[in-house]
């Protein structure tokens, strides 16, 4: 069986993905990493360049094992476009969340169509690295000290993962320092959290932090997860808060997404 045949199937013929409830009882769990989830058409994903900078997000419009087709995602004008033969990332979540890596060489690109060959999955540690959502939202970031969040530095949002963020801040703040953050995602309640500053960098005269969060709770983890993956398929209204700190989904539209 190829590298590819268990990494793109039709929609109605969903392969079995193993998870932690699918091990047996007693069965130890290798620490060799995982793959990534499954690619379908329809599905929304991201590009990223090979240094990491954001280039577009599109729709899946047609695959093969070793090549995908993006379309322009509705309301959206046209794509950026990328020199031919150029290395770059897709990345994105499949319908049971399990993140998407690839990496790929653009084919194709012009304004309205982006096309990658040569795919080949990324096999990551499962300690090593999240799946981080390119995203620009509003970001405060406060000294350690102040716990009642008084005195915010306006920065902006770069990414986002389980893991930590990236923001952009006219403010200098050290490498190894201790923040707190404040992150403001479209409707949804702010996320206030503590980190440490592990990358610092300039670039057109502003600063970009790479911010590790502190180790969140396995609660935290799967509600941060959920919330990314509503942003990350455009569904914006199917979570709604629940309590200080968490999300839950609207049960009405989570049971029509398990039925899909």
């Amino acid at each position: 069986m190829g590298l590819f045949s268990s990494l793109f199937q039709k929609e109605k013929e969903p392969a079995k993905t193993t998870t932690q409830t699918d091990i047996e009882p007693g069965t130890k769990r290798e620490p060799t990493g995982s793959t990534s989830g499954n690619l379908t058409n329809g599905m929304r994903i991201d590009v990223t360049l090979k240094d990491g900078d954001y280039l577009l997000t599109g729709r899946v419009l047609e695959l093969t094992q070793t090549t995908a087709t993006l379309g322009r995602l509705p309301g959206e004008l046209s794509f950026k476009t990328c020199p031919l033969n150029a290395e770059v990332r897709l990345s994105g979540y499949d319908k049971r969340l399990v993140p998407i890596f690839l990496n790929a060489v653009v084919e194709e690109s012009n304004r309205t169509v982006f096309k990658v060959k040569d795919m080949k999955a990324e096999v990551h540690d499962e300690t090593r690295e999240n799946f981080r959502l390119p995203l620009t939202a509003p970001a405060f970031l406060y000294r350690k000290d102040d716990d009642h969040y008084r005195h915010p530095e306006d920065c902006q949002l770069v990414n986002i993962s389980t893991g930590g963020c990236c923001v952009e801040s006219e403010y200098v703040h050290s490498e190894d320092e201790v923040v707190r953050i404040r992150i403001k995602l479209e409707e949804y309640s702010p996320f206030n959290h503590i980190g440490q500053i592990v990358r610092c960098t300039e670039r057109n005269g502003k600063f970009q932090y790479g911010i590790l969060f502190a180790q969140l709770t396995e609660q935290e983890i799967t509600s941060l997860n959920r919330m990314l993956f509503n942003l990350q398929m455009g569904m914006r209204q199917t979570l709604m808060k629940a309590e200080e700190g968490h999300w839950e989904g609207d049960p009405a539209v989570l049971e029509a997404e398990r039925k899909r």
